[in-house]
């Protein structure tokens, strides 16, 4: 190996796709920061084999490095099955822009034993990577949020270069980075900026030189002043006079090209005719008041609408269609005669559906007169049925029926017509009232030539030469303008829309609305001559704006910014986007790659909803949480559940080169913003609000997180708004004429923008993205801080709107906790708003110029840095209109490595000395388990308002915390008890520390002394952080010890996908000392609890049977193979009766009274000389005996003669067989009341015998329960005590298959010499052969247990046809106490099909596996009874105590509720006997992922478990059983024998 080399980090962006392919990410909204040198990695996380694997690929159009972006070029990366692993695909990011992608699979079909069709190939939805620009000027970054945006009317700018140059300056001193142009293309007729007459050519009254000249300004802009440039590009409508129009009437919405406009022109027309001709009908031609507009209005109809007959476009023509009709009949050419046969005894009603269902042609359109026409064929076919074949003298009577029925198939479209006419009449009237009545509006005055009655919903183009050669019906065309409340994915001007018709367009008279079609081919002139324009606009501008985004086609948006983007690939785009649905805006944003929406803060009309505007762009509060995890880890392939830091090698140049990987979490992201104090749209401080709140406006939004911008006339306090389109005066500004310094002055605001200005952009570019906003009364205070430095600037403004006069208001002192501050200035802004001002302002001929203004320092200002606060108070004059700025820092987080790095560092080596064993107590730790390991002392600690924590380690905690994290939750009562006191703090660390005092535990101290630390290093912060930094050092911990714990499990399940990970971790959770139960009674020993918190100490702790059903999946598979040991020598050493305990009690007072336990041991054995490495060795190991071997005789614990014999393991393995082949028959030692209160007396005689005709073993009576499904009756109330609710006495199926896998093993090591034993002597003396006590039970066991399908096919097995009550099945029983019991259908069979699979015919087992699936599955767990049983009880409430003998005291615990460890055997035995029919590498994938598709309900469980385990049990339908323990040993250990299994396959 070669020397080691440099490290490197490697910044990674985790994506996790769910099993249907979608992103999971909170919000769904994936933006990324701009492109990093070197590059960031987006990684992909699919889990192994989910559906979109199944002959699955991931497709991506992000470019890979040196191409060029291409929508429609999308890398392919196969997903290749595996069950065990998350699946990474690595893409890095080296350009910025909106990026998609999707998966393409084969969807998996339903699980059939009988196989299934498969399904087709599919695709999913596509999803979108949006990723910031990188934003230079002058070799410095500028991040989105950090632009300081100025925005001019360009025309208004005055002569280029001269004028142009100083305001730039002025703009540039202020220090705006960027400056936004409205359009610089030649204008049309109206003088706008935003109808262009030529958008190849910029305005030549701007840029005499055009291009060349566009080209120096930009150029000086950014390396003189540090300006980048901003456009609008307008991609919606071009100017009514643009040239190129008459060459090319394609581009609009004409009536040849959109011909469902003919009767919005035709009503148009109308309408302006009716204008003119107002004075004609002797109505007013100047409106003054509403009667004049109602008389106007009542004259519509008559003298426009009836004029026009608009009825003709919707309705059918009667006297055309019925004559047609007719004639058809009277020719014997109709259709669908089979479809009317009856139809003379049809009513009219039934007819005219017919009609409109079956002939009704252009039914959905709205096109020309009368468009609306009946199939004659299909009349005729009804004719034929009513009056027979044609018959000249019935022509008039059928003419007349048919006549008839279209006037009655007309009768909706009246009405849809006559809805349509009230509405363009209420719309006539509302806009003829704007423009002439209303206050707000222009008064327009006489109806005239200059001043139509109504605008004109379309452009007439000019006869002449070009004109002429095109159909005269192309030569009008629609004009653009916008609808209220409108879709913005529907083209207001397309087919299925009528907002022209119905006048609902608010019109541009001045602009041609522009006709994209579906792609380039549909008008690719205008899809060209727009691509022009759009590159040339992204040549010299850094951003676009675009023009009514909402009114956009996407798909014209798409391709226009791909073609910008190829120019310019870091260009910001932003976007008027006024959907009024934030989910629409989500799509454009997506889909387009949004920089930013604009936002108006003028938009406000009080301090409150400024306060609101500002809160809403102000990023995340204060002390929000770290979603990145920043502390270390050492694993070399890191686990696809963990986020943070990992570390991996890789040979670089010869040398081992170390790559840390920093991998963040998507964090649920906003739509960005650019939040505007004033665009050229809206009305000014002056005009809406108080002309001095344009101080406290401006403050307010710079202090906001997000782009931000103003506009010019804002600084200088303009006082109204320019009107954009006739405004002919040019802008003038003292700061563009005189040095710019921070200060005092007159003449507006720009000195004290400067300031504000230069605060913004530093905040965002260095990263100060949390903030806290007060408001009170007039007044808002805003404080926004870095996240890591704690540095930050607050801001006091006090607001100016209407009626606030002079008054100073109150703000209460403001206390800054743990923080200093420094008075940066406060100043007041003061305006002369007189009549004279006012008027000597705006009669200004030549130029635009602010109301008298003037800037003042403030003093006054109350500042008293305390040790432990800073105190702010406002002067007694601190007017509306003025501001006080700040800068502040916690001297507590100015730690030299920073406070976050330090509290983060050094975790992964302060575990790393710690034992599982230690892991447990770290992590884990219950109530009762906490309890007993301190005597009583301690417990978990509790929250007030959250109550007590799950566990007493880290993973109760982190179960706290983890979506307190996720989603920010700072209202959380953990936050608020955090903040009140460091009680938290001082529990972590008490427990570890007094711990680590005890030799088993001394591993501890290294952890606690790393916790101490980092808790007192935060101690000393403000209250408010607390929760932040709490959670980072308890998230830094948590993964420490949880990688620590990856570290000492086994590799598959280090490098195993998290879900396993989970399950693994379960061993620790469930594995640790406790005083009051441990495995031997001489010492203490690590042991196992069967549940928590039910099962955790003393006698309830360890359970035989619950430990050897999850010792394979919990220990073996996960590499704990000393643990394994530990338990299979424990009770190994305390055989009894050839049993072994069902509770253990430290081996003093065992209880022997389960049949299967033993079974499960054996089998548990098998596997770890076969799982373990020299596992047979275990077989020849002594172990001493808690009782005499053979003997049944009882004794205590402390009697000489226990532990006094020794046996090998292998002679307890002989002991077991051999007992059982002789017959059991004892009483439970220490029988009675003190040992089971519920149990009868016969309940506690234990019978066991084989029949050797069969080689099944039979035992157990009706009073007691030997199985798992042991829940014996206790309610005297129902009757019940002690009547098992199963007692499952008989050959219960699972230890018949236990049975036969214990026989065959050591059948087979006897052939190999590894075990001295041939077989057993039964009862009667006679000698049996393992391997022929195997074959019996081999030839008998599918005819004792197997129904079959047919009942003609019970004769050759042992079957009651007539209680049978499903068939296809295998019998949970055989020759139980109720015969009926026999054939009740539970999950237990799978358990005989995993272990014994030799028992069972391939096809028989999996019908009965497919019936198991489909009746007894649940989400999580396996139904522990069938449905259909009259016994079924899904809900166990172990309190209930009715009169209910089925469910009282919870008797019915395995009659229905749902288990989620026979889930573990059910899957498993799914896997194996679907595999047997499989051969090929796709048939093979599709068993395991019919298996992933039935864990789903496990993974989200787990992951969403505080207790980070799988219940005991739920009900019905997975719902929440409150009786049941949260996390269960088997539960997990099951489902990891499932993994281990699928390793196992993998590799055949």
């Amino acid at each position: 190996m070669g020397s080691t080399g440099p490290s490197t980090t490697q910044e990674v962006y985790y994506l996790p796709l769910n099993d249907a392919g979608h992103p999971d990410v909170p919000g769904g909204y994936i933006y990324l920061p701009a492109p990093t040198d070197p590059e960031y990695i987006v990684r992909f996380a699919i889990e192994g084999t989910s559906s979109i694997c199944r002959e699955g690929s991931l497709w991506v159009n992000i470019p890979m490095k040196g191409e060029n972006f291409n929508r429609h070029a999308f890398h392919e990366f196969k997903l290749h099955p595996d069950f065990n692993q998350t699946l990474h695909v690595d893409v890095p990011i080296y350009i910025a822009g909106a990026f998609a992608f999707y998966t393409t699979y084969t969807p998996l079909p339903d699980f059939s034993s009988a196989g299934a069709a498969p399904p087709k190939p599919t695709k999913t939805e596509t999803f979108y990577i949006d990723v910031e620009p990188r934003l230079t000027v002058n070799g410095a970054v500028l991040p989105i949020d950090s632009l300081s945006i100025f925005s001019v009317i360009s025309k208004l700018m005055g002569e280029y270069p001269k004028d142009w140059e100083r305001h730039l300056r002025g703009i540039g001193q202020r220090e705006y980075n960027m400056v936004h142009f409205t359009p610089l293309m030649q204008r049309g007729s109206s003088n706008s900026p935003y109808s262009m007459y030529d958008q190849l050519t910029f305005d030549p009254a701007c840029f005499p030189n055009g291009e060349n000249d566009v080209a120096t300004m930009i150029s000086s802009m950014e390396k003189n002043h540090g300006l980048l440039g901003l456009t609008d590009v307008v991609w919606n409508h071009t100017a009514n006079n643009s040239k190129w129009l008459e060459a090319h009437p394609e581009a609009g919405y004409n009536i040849e090209t959109a011909p469902w406009l003919e009767a919005a022109l035709e009503l148009d027309n109308a309408l302006l005719q009716y204008g003119t001709d107002l004075a004609k009908y002797g109505l007013p031609t100047e409106l003054k008041s509403a009667d004049d507009l109602q008389r106007i209005m009542d004259g519509i109809k008559p003298y426009c609408l009836d004029l026009v007959n608009i009825w003709e476009y919707y309705v059918v023509k009667v006297s055309r269609d019925a004559q047609a009709a007719v004639d058809a009949w009277t020719s014997g050419l109709t259709k669908g005669d089979k479809q009317v046969e009856g139809a003379s005894k049809w009513s009219t009603t039934q007819i005219v559906e017919f009609l409109r269902a079956n002939a009704l042609i252009g039914g959905d359109e709205f096109a020309g007169r009368f468009h609306r026409s009946v199939d004659p064929n299909v009349a005729a076919a009804l004719l034929t049925s009513v009056f027979g074949h044609s018959d000249p003298n019935l022509r008039p009577i059928a003419l007349d029926t048919v006549t008839a029925w279209l006037n009655a198939l007309n009768v909706p479209y009246y009405n849809e017509y006559d809805a349509d006419v009230a509405i363009i009449k209420q719309q006539v009237q509302d806009r003829v009232r704007y423009l002439r009545l209303d206050d707000d509006g222009p008064k327009l005055g006489p109806i005239n030539k200059e001043h139509a009655f109504i605008e004109s919903y379309f452009t007439r183009l000019p006869l002449n030469e070009t004109t002429r050669k095109h159909n005269p019906k192309a030569l009008f065309l629609v004009n653009n303008g916008w609808v209220w409340a409108a879709d913005a994915m529907r083209d207001n001007a397309g087919s299925s829309s009528r907002s022209y018709l119905r006048r609902q367009v608010i019109v541009w008279g001045d602009c041609v609305k522009l006709r994209y079609g579906k792609s380039p081919e549909d008008n690719p002139y205008l899809w060209n001559f727009m691509t022009r324009y759009t590159r040339l606009m992204a040549k010299y501008f850094a951003g676009f704006r675009i023009d009514n985004c909402h009114s956009t086609p996407l798909h014209v948006a798409e391709y226009l910014l791909d073609q910008a983007r190829n120019v310019r690939p870091d260009l910001a785009v932003f976007a008027e986007l006024f959907t009024g649905d934030e989910k629409m805006d989500y799509v454009f944003v997506k889909r387009l790659g949004l920089s930013a929406l604009i936002r108006e803060a003028m938009q406000a009309w009080s301090t409150q909803e400024v306060s609101r505007l500002v809160h809403m762009h102000s990023g995340r509060p204060i002390g929000s949480f770290e979603l990145d995890t920043i502390s270390s880890s050492k694993n070399t392939k890191p686990s696809a559940a963990t986020t943070g830091i990992n570390v991996s090698f890789a040979v670089v140049n010869g040398s081992l080169a170390e790559t840390t990987e920093v991998v963040h979490n998507i964090r649920e992201s906003p739509v960005h913003a650019l939040f505007m104090d004033c665009t050229h749209d809206n009305e000014v401080p002056a005009q809406k609000r108080d002309a001095r709140d344009t101080l406290p406006n401006a403050a307010l939004v710079n202090m906001c997180a997000c782009a931000t911008g103003s506009v010019m006339g804002y600084d200088e306090v303009y006082p109204k708004l320019i009107n954009l389109v006739s405004e002919p005066r040019l802008y003038q500004s003292s700061f563009s004429d005189h040095e710019v310094k921070i200060g005092a002055g007159r003449g507006g605001i720009g000195r004290i923008k400067k300031l504000l200005n230069q605060i913004h952009t530093f905040m965002g570019r260095h990263g100060y993205d949390e903030t806290f906003i007060h408001h009170e009364g007039e007044y808002i205070t805003v404080h926004r801080m870095h996240p890591k430095t704690r540095k930050g600037y607050f801001t006091v403004a006090h607001t100016a709107f209407p009626g606030y006069g002079a008054g100073h208001g109150t703000l209460t002192p403001v206390h800054l906790g743990g923080t200093k501050a420094k008075l940066i200035g406060s100043w007041k802004l003061d305006v002369d708003v007189s009549l004279s001002a006012k008027r000597a302002v705006s009669d200004d001929p030549s130029f635009l110029r602010g109301l008298p203004s003037s800037v003042s320092h403030l003093s006054g200002v109350g500042l008293e840095n305390k040790a432990d606060e800073a105190v702010i108070t406002m002067p007694s004059h601190f007017p509306p209109g003025s501001i006080a700025i700040f800068e502040t820092w916690i001297p507590a987080a100015e730690h030299s490595e920073g406070l976050d790095q330090y509290v983060t560092n050094g975790a992964t080596q302060a575990f790393a000395e710690c034992s599982l064993i230690d892991l447990n107590f770290i992590l884990y730790r219950s109530e009762p388990e906490e309890r007993d390991a301190s005597g009583g002392k301690d417990g978990v600690y509790a929250i007030p308002g959250h109550g007590s924590l799950v566990y007493a380690g880290l993973q109760g905690w982190w179960s706290c915390l983890r979506d307190v994290v996720r989603y920010n939750k700072l209202g959380n009562p953990i936050c608020n008890h955090l903040r009140e006191g460091t009680w938290a703090m001082d529990y972590i660390v008490g427990r570890l520390e007094r711990m680590s005092k005890r030799k088993e535990y001394i591993s501890l101290s290294k952890p606690a002394a790393w916790l101490r630390s980092r808790f007192d290093a935060i101690r000393k912060i403000p209250t408010f952080l607390r929760p932040r930094y709490f959670a980072l050092v308890v998230q830094a911990a948590y993964d420490a010890a949880w990688a620590r714990g990856m570290e000492l499990l086994c590799d598959d399940v280090q490098y195993g996908q998290g879900f396993v990970q989970s399950l693994a971790m379960v061993s620790v959770q469930m594995t640790g000392y406790m005083p009051s139960a441990s495995l031997v009674p001489s010492e203490s020993v690590p042991s196992m609890a069967a549940g928590l918190p039910h099962f955790t100490s003393s006698w309830a702790r360890c359970w035989g049977r619950d430990i050897f059903i999850s010792l394979r999946g919990l220990y073996l598979a996960t590499g704990r193979y000393s643990d394994a040991h530990s338990h299979i020598m424990a009770f190994a050493s305390v055989l009894k009766h050839g049993m072994i305990p069902n509770l253990l009690s430290d081996g003093k007072l065992p209880r022997y009274n389960s049949r299967d336990s033993i079974w499960f041991f054996m089998q548990c054995i098998q596997d770890y000389t076969k799982m373990v490495p020299n596992g047979l060795e275990i077989l020849q190991e002594k172990v001493a005996r808690r009782f005499l071997p053979y003997d049944d005789t009882y004794f205590e614990f402390d009697d000489p003669r226990a532990y006094s014999k020794e046996s090998t393991v292998e002679e307890i393995i002989q002991e077991t067989l051999q007992r059982h082949a002789t017959g059991l028959s004892f009483r439970e030692a220490n029988a009675g009341p003190k040992l089971d209160m519920q149990m009868k007396d016969e309940g506690f005689n234990i019978e066991i015998h084989v029949d050797w005709k069969t080689g099944i073993i039979f035992g157990g009576n009706q009073s007691n329960c030997g199985t798992w499904m042991d829940k014996m009756g206790e309610s005297d109330r129902a009757g019940s005590r002690g009547v098992p609710g199963t007692p499952r006495d008989g050959a219960p199926v699972e230890i018949t298959g236990l049975l036969a896998s214990t026989l065959t093993w050591v059948a087979e090591l006897h052939e190999r010499g590894q075990y001295q034993f041939e077989g057993v002597t039964t009862e009667d003396g006679n000698s049996i052969t393992f391997k022929a006590w195997a074959s019996r039970l081999q030839n008998n066991f599918e005819r004792c247990y197997y129904v079959p399908q047919d009942s003609s096919q019970d004769r050759f097995y042992e079957v009651n046809s007539a209680i049978v009550n499903r068939r296809g099945i295998y019998k949970d029983l055989y020759r139980s106490g109720k015969e009926y019991e026999d054939y009740q259908l539970r999950p237990n069979f799978p358990i005989a099909m995993t272990v014994a699979p030799q028992l069972f015919t391939p096809e028989k087992a999996l019908g009965a596996l497919e019936m198991a699936d489909k009746y007894l599955r649940g989400p999580t767990g396996m139904a522990t009874l069938d449905p259909s049983d009259l016994n079924y009880r899904p809900y166990y409430i172990n309190s209930e105590d009715s009169t209910d003998f089925s469910t009282s005291k919870g008797r019915n615990y395995h009659q229905g509720p749902e288990w989620i460890w026979p889930t573990g055997f059910f899957l498993r035995a799914l896997l194996k006997f679907d595999l047997m029919r499989k051969s090929t590498k796709a048939e093979r994938t599709e068993a395991f992922q019919q298996i992933t598709r039935r864990l789903e309900g496990c993974k989200v469980a787990i992951r969403e478990s505080q207790w980070a385990g799988l219940a005991e049990l739920t009900q019905k339908n997975g719902e929440v059983c409150g009786d049941s323990n949260p996390t269960q040993c088997w539960s997990a250990g099951c489902l990891m024998d499932l993994f281990y299994d699928a390793r196992e396959f993998g590799r055949e």
